[in-house]
């Protein structure tokens, strides 16, 4: 059985809020692996553009992979986590992934109306750029053990969902 449940998917999808609330629901702690980034590192923006994207990865992987050696936990990765292959493999290797799958339209929404900054989408994301980025990932996400459509419900019925196919792909497991 594996230990850890990791949000997957596009920036915006939710992961951070779905995540919080599929923690309650597994009575599991939770940790965001971007809030470890900037913690450490400051602003991924400003690393971005210090340091650049291979840095940033690095700090990421550094990360999650110190989340991932910790207690089992509910896990949200950054967007692009899965993009480096050595955090997308130690992911497999220690976490259930469960992606957070989102239609463009929606991410374009949820993406113009938060207050940070993409460094990859910039300050004025368009259908287009967030739709070229999300093809671009779309295959790695799909690696994911569970796909779940995360449009248009509340975090709580998406952590509830997710719980029970959870609970259900560990007793699977044991089988």
């Amino acid at each position: 059985m594996k230990r850890h449940v990791a949000l997957i998917g596009f920036m915006g999808a939710g992961k951070s809020t779905v995540g919080r609330c599929l923690a309650r629901e597994l009575e599991l702690p939770f940790c965001d692996s971007d809030e470890l980034v900037v913690a450490r590192y400051g602003p991924i923006a400003e690393i971005f553009e210090r340091s650049g994207a291979a840095t940033f990865r690095e700090y990421e992987y550094a990360a999650v992979r110190e989340l991932l050696e910790g207690a089992p936990g509910v896990v949200a990765l950054g967007g692009g986590a899965v993009t480096h292959e050595p955090t997308r493999e130690l992911v497999a290797r220690s976490a259930l992934r469960i992606y957070l799958e989102v239609p463009v339209a929606a991410l374009l929404a949820r993406l113009r109306h938060s207050r940070t900054t993409r460094p990859v989408l910039g300050e004025s994301p368009t259908l287009e750029s967030v739709r070229v980025l999300l093809e671009s990932r779309e295959p790695l996400y799909r690696e994911a053990e569970i796909v779940v459509n995360a449009a248009r419900r509340s975090r709580n019925a998406l952590a509830r969902e997710i719980a029970a196919a959870v609970r259900a792909s560990r007793e699977a497991s044991l089988i």
